[in-house]
């Protein structure tokens, strides 16, 4: 039950923090940023959102605030890294619009932010009896 709680809670903030993402990316398009700027951009406005909202609702993590932080930043920028090469790909090389090769790439993108959040920066310390 625990389980489903926390990938239902994940998958709701998820969907905020994409929002947030999408939010942001389609602004900064408007205003005729690259995408490739508006994108990483937009990126750093997720990361903060879903950081609090998976330390705090999803994994309720109590570990020290900075250098969990910078872990979740750390990893996340390697997914950052991905969703700027595919939408290079996506974009330059196979002449996808914008956004709908942001949504394409999501795809990719959350997957990879739940394996990394569950079994690396939010991973639960073995309780050890003694």
């Amino acid at each position: 039950m625990k389980m489903k709680r926390e990938l239902i809670t994940y998958l709701i903030s998820g969907g905020v923090t994409t929002g947030v993402n999408y939010l942001l990316y389609a602004g900064l398009l408007a205003l005729h940023i690259p995408y490739l700027a508006a994108n990483s951009a937009a990126w750093a406005g997720a990361v903060l959102t879903a950081y609090t909202l998976n330390r705090q609702w999803v994994f309720h993590s109590k570990k020290h605030i900075a250098s969990e932080l910078a872990s979740f930043a750390a990893l996340r920028f390697l997914t950052l890294l991905v969703e700027n090469m595919l939408l290079w790909l996506l974009i330059s090389q196979m002449d996808t619009a914008a956004f709908p090769a942001k949504l394409i790439v999501s795809v990719v993108t959350v997957v990879g932010n739940y394996v990394l959040c569950k079994f690396g920066i939010f991973k639960k310390e073995a309780v050890t009896h003694g």
